[in-house]
């Protein structure tokens, strides 16, 4: 069965959500998956992050249409980007490029031919009158090239890894999760491949520094103890056993941190 998922900020209280999928659902009979409607309202980058997060576990051929659109009703674009293995949907402003460069080989299409589109496109919701119907078509088979023109001038946005400055490795918080988890841009690669268990990481932040122990996982610590782990996400994540690392350590995404082995 064809799979479209949905991603969006517009949360459940409103009619938004079911009217994007009441209008895909007259025109396909594709499974409709929601990723998440609760993104923290016009935050491109944590909708990129879930986006990216999420994507590698459908199967090949599903669609992705994630709208998360502070720029709707001006001239930003609408894109349709091909990947590898799946296809994904929504505004030109940089959300959905961390997914296409992750799932590799790319193309990017801009929306311009409206022959699948309502006599009446709405100023202030394009999920529904653009990128929904447009979804339904590509699943019905409809060829990329009827989509519109190939383009290269996108709006890129890319998770800019951390780096070594010698023997520290300085980053950022990327995303904090409703856990209170503090997930950063320092993937597992950018850590010694021979790192023991239990090693102790010395994390700076601000003017302060904690000595934390990095745990396959948080139930190696005592409640309420903070640690460091390798998340789901493959980058490295602060975090408290049955507490809130970003309350603990009242740090918030885009705070730079440092660490130090040992």
């Amino acid at each position: 069965m064809n799979i479209i998922t949905l991603l969006t900020d517009f949360g459940t209280k409103d009619g938004y959500v079911a009217q994007m999928k009441g209008v895909i659902s007259g025109l396909t009979d594709a499974r409709l998956i929601d990723i998440t409607h609760d993104i923290t309202p016009q935050h491109l980058r944590e909708a990129a992050f879930i986006l990216r997060s999420t994507a590698p576990y459908f199967p090949p051929g599903t669609v992705h249409m994630a709208v998360v659109d502070p720029g709707v009703g001006t001239n930003r674009r609408g894109l349709v980007i091909t990947t590898r293995s799946q296809i994904l949907i929504g505004p030109d402003n940089g959300m959905l490029l961390p997914t296409a460069h992750f799932l590799g080989e790319f193309t990017v299409y801009q929306i311009s031919h409206t022959g699948n589109l309502p006599s009446m496109v709405s100023h202030t919701f394009h999920g529904r009158d653009v990128f929904a119907p447009v979804a339904a078509s590509i699943v019905k088979g409809m060829p990329f090239a009827q989509i519109g023109p190939r383009i290269t001038d996108f709006v890129d946005l890319q998770f800019l890894n951390a780096e070594h400055q010698g023997e520290v490795i300085v980053g950022k918080i990327l995303y904090v999760d409703r856990f209170g988890n503090l997930i950063t841009n320092i993937p597992r690669q950018l850590l010694p491949q021979d790192v023991p268990p239990n090693a102790v990481i010395s994390l700076m932040y601000f003017d302060q520094q904690r000595s934390v122990r990095l745990v396959p996982s948080y139930g190696f610590v005592k409640k309420g103890e903070l640690l460091a782990t390798i998340g789901s996400s493959n980058y490295l994540e602060i975090s408290v056993n049955q507490g809130s690392a970003a309350q603990t350590l009242l740090l918030k995404e885009d705070d730079e941190i440092r660490i130090r082995l040992g």
